[in-house]
């Protein structure tokens, strides 16, 4: 079994280091503040240096990349293989590969997509020197029997994380803005909630869709165009206004619309925005 340290014992540092020792690798753990790790099947180390002299596979999962800068040890992880599972932009994954290059450090980035660690349910990328990956892989099977490598570029696996951030959030805006809509309209949460399911259960397969026309470069207006969903958001627009809602997400998003309308997609189909919206 291959020794790992663990650098960070937040919710999900914590979670790395128990999913690595009951696969029995030897971990070494190391947490600016003390205490945290007293309790693990691990070895506490007393710095960072220490810890990550300990491993020939060292994983960091902090706050921020700040804090991966202010944790690490150049000259201890010379020559060794440095993983980082702290989320972040595929520009800070690439930096941070870059800075592990000029230290002789090998250099894997990973994200943990839904914030489960071990087992089958556990959804883990990496990116990264795939015969790095390829040498690390039994071990960090220990992670998640589901992690996946999607590539060299090291900011590849944060540029997932991103696009499907962008998903979560900007779908959590409009599931929190409909609630306010309703409240205006005195449609209770009781009322609407089961309504506003239905119409989420609908995304699966308009994702599919979207994705689809995009894969062949076509977007056929031939159930919904952008005119007609132009108008849809006019009415919308005007019931967030008359309401005294906050229209600014809703409000760029019809600008959109409106471009492309302008350069001559107004027949095409909704899909036509993933390839024009900057």
């Amino acid at each position: 079994m291959t020794p790992v340290t663990v650098l960070g014992l937040g919710p999900m540092g914590r979670a790395i280091a128990t999913a690595l020792a009951a696969a029995d690798h030897p971990t070494t753990v190391w947490n600016r503040t003390p205490g945290k790790g007293n309790d693990l099947d691990a070895t506490i180390a007393g710095s960072a240096a220490e810890a990550i002299s300990a491993s020939p596979l060292v994983v960091v999962c902090v706050m921020n990349y700040e804090a991966v800068r202010a944790v690490l040890d150049a000259d201890a992880l010379k020559g060794r293989t440095l993983l980082n599972l702290t989320g972040g932009s595929p520009q800070q994954a690439r930096e941070m590969a870059e800075w592990a290059a000029e230290h002789g450090i090998d250099y894997l980035d990973g994200v943990i997509l839904n914030g489960v660690v071990g087992g089958p349910d556990a959804a883990l990328l990496y990116s990264g020197p795939s015969e790095v990956y390829r040498a690390h892989q039994p071990t960090l099977a220990a992670l998640g029997e589901n992690g996946t490598y999607v590539g060299e570029d090291p900011g590849r696996s944060a540029g997932f994380n991103m696009s499907l951030l962008d998903l979560f959030w900007t779908s959590m805006f409009g599931v929190v803005h409909a609630f306010r809509l309703a409240a205006a309209e005195n449609i209770s949460p009781a009322e609407v909630t089961g309504y506003a399911k239905a119409m989420a259960g609908m995304l699966p397969e308009l994702i599919d869709l979207v994705a689809e026309h995009v894969a062949a470069d076509s977007f056929p207006g031939d159930a919904s165009t952008l005119t007609s969903a132009a108008a849809i958001l006019d009415d919308l627009l005007d019931t967030v206004r008359a309401d005294n809602l906050d229209d600014g997400v809703l409000s760029a998003g019809r600008a959109t619309v409106q471009r492309a309308i302008e350069a001559g997609y107004g027949q095409e189909g909704f899909s036509r925005l993933a390839v024009l919206w900057a």
